[in-house]
């Protein structure tokens, strides 16, 4: 059951991070808000490893593994995409950049860790990528380049973002194979806090404005996104190839949307919904299974966990 529904709650879940960043923005600085999530992240899931008897890495290779994976999971990932937003970079065409991943996972895969693809999941891959330009297009073709002038600087740092979100991908797949998923979750988070910390001393003023808003903010971003939402995403990579794994971001952009028309009443356009209905089909041929009930490409063989 788990296996079936694992997919639709990440998405969710995972979705719901635009609507919780666009609230925290108003309360506090983006960097220093990510290291009080991942803070409270690391004592909820240290709490629940030693409440769940969940088995720590025995060697020091094995906690690395786990830090460094971490520092580009989520230290560089959500920070170099949060601090790139607030510097100006809008949301649509950030979109566009979060959605070259999959097509970056599918293509360095193969020589990291040995995974090919089938014809109809290259063909997914790319479905899904024109559906989230499709959905995204009309927004980007709409903004002012006099009024919201976008700096190369921050550009740059959005495309790093969706770079390190790869290789942090492929590096768990590669050297996390094995282990408690609850305390390599706790570890990856000690990583994120070692990189966000400096980089918020560095580039912002601290500010943080303590209220009602920002503790819900905060609390769902703890326990919906970095508890729920990247559990579910370190056993979707676990259990099956990091590209289909990688493919559900597709459906992230699209959900975010009508999540905002939802709640800010901002407009659902039909290229959104189109572009939406592409990009499930995407996803879809990415993670179809064969006829036999066996996954349309598997890795050519399994990198040894360390």
């Amino acid at each position: 059951m788990l296996a079936r529904l694992a997919p639709a709650i990440f998405v969710l879940l995972w979705s719901t991070g635009w609507v919780v960043a666009k609230y925290a923005a108003i309360f506090a600085d983006p960097l220093t808000f990510l290291a009080l999530r991942y803070s409270f992240a690391i004592l909820l899931f240290i709490g629940f490893c030693l409440l769940s008897g969940a088995r720590w890495p025995r060697s020091a290779t094995a906690i690395g593994h786990a830090v460094v994976s971490g520092i580009f999971l989520h230290g560089l990932y959500l920070g170099a995409v949060w601090w790139a937003i607030g510097q100006g970079v809008p949301a649509a065409i950030s979109g566009i950049i979060a959605g070259l991943q999959p097509l970056m996972t599918a293509a360095v895969a193969p020589w990291l860790i040995g995974e090919k693809l089938a014809g109809q999941q290259k063909l997914g891959l790319i479905l899904g990528f024109c559906g989230i330009a499709l959905a995204v297009a009309p927004k980007m073709l709409a903004i002012d380049a006099a009024a919201t002038p976008i700096h190369l600087l921050p550009l740059a740092v959005n495309v790093l973002g969706m770079a390190a979100v790869t290789y942090g991908t492929l590096y768990q797949k590669r050297y996390l194979q094995t282990g408690d998923i609850r305390s390599i979750a706790a570890l990856q988070y000690v990583g994120a806090l070692l990189v966000t910390i400096p980089l918020a001393l560095m580039l912002e003023d601290l500010r943080v404005t303590w209220n009602i808003e920002l503790v819900a903010a905060l609390a769902w971003s703890v326990l919906g996104l970095s508890m729920g939402a990247i559990a579910l995403l370190l056993y979707l990579i676990r259990r099956g190839q990091v590209s289909r794994a990688a493919s559900l971001i597709y459906l992230v952009p699209p959900l975010a949307a009508g999540e905002a028309a939802l709640f800010f009443g901002e407009a659902l356009t039909w290229p959104m919904i189109i572009g939406t209905v592409i990009a499930v089909t995407g996803v879809y041929l990415t993670n179809r299974t064969a006829a036999g009930g066996t996954a349309a490409s598997e890795p050519a063989k399994e990198m040894p966990a360390v």
